[in-house]
């Protein structure tokens, strides 16, 4: 037997209810989660920190716990400045990555022809950042550390 329904006039519906899970507002933001996105919000356009590097930096977690962080709670930062320390591209966004890497001119390093996918890699060695030199067109003195 199907749910009853009430009569109502043609046109009109009952106001959806929110889910109980809905009341209770976002989820809190875990403390580490904060400041690991924190973080990525300081990397300057054009330089990437690795996972281990954004670890380093807050003086607290690993690599894994970093990638956890921004893999859960990430989109809302500039995801593509946390990377690994091998300069591949973040799998399954490659190309999401590479357009934000291409619009700020973050160093590349062209893949070789026998490359699966031709997909570049990062230049470690020149996009990397330190947490120390804002890099080109960044104020100084609007990087706070640690």
């Amino acid at each position: 037997m199907g749910r009853m329904r009430s009569k109502e006039p043609e046109g009109t519906q009952p106001p959806d209810l929110p889910e109980p899970s809905d009341l209770r507002g976002p989820p809190e933001l875990p403390d580490y989660a904060e400041r690991v996105l924190d973080v990525a919000e300081l990397i300057p356009p054009g330089r990437v920190m690795t996972y281990g590097d954004v670890a380093e930096w807050l003086g607290d977690g690993g690599p894994r716990q970093v990638g956890r962080a921004m893999a859960l709670y990430g989109s809302a930062v500039p995801w593509w400045r946390v990377v690994r320390s091998d300069g591949v591209l973040l799998p399954g966004h490659e190309l999401r990555a590479l357009d934000h890497y291409r619009e700020e001119a973050t160093p590349l390093r062209e893949a070789a022809r026998s490359a699966e996918g031709h997909v570049p890699r990062l230049d470690m060695r020149r996009a990397r950042w330190d947490g120390e030199d804002p890099g080109p067109g960044t104020d100084p003195d609007d990087v706070t550390h640690r």
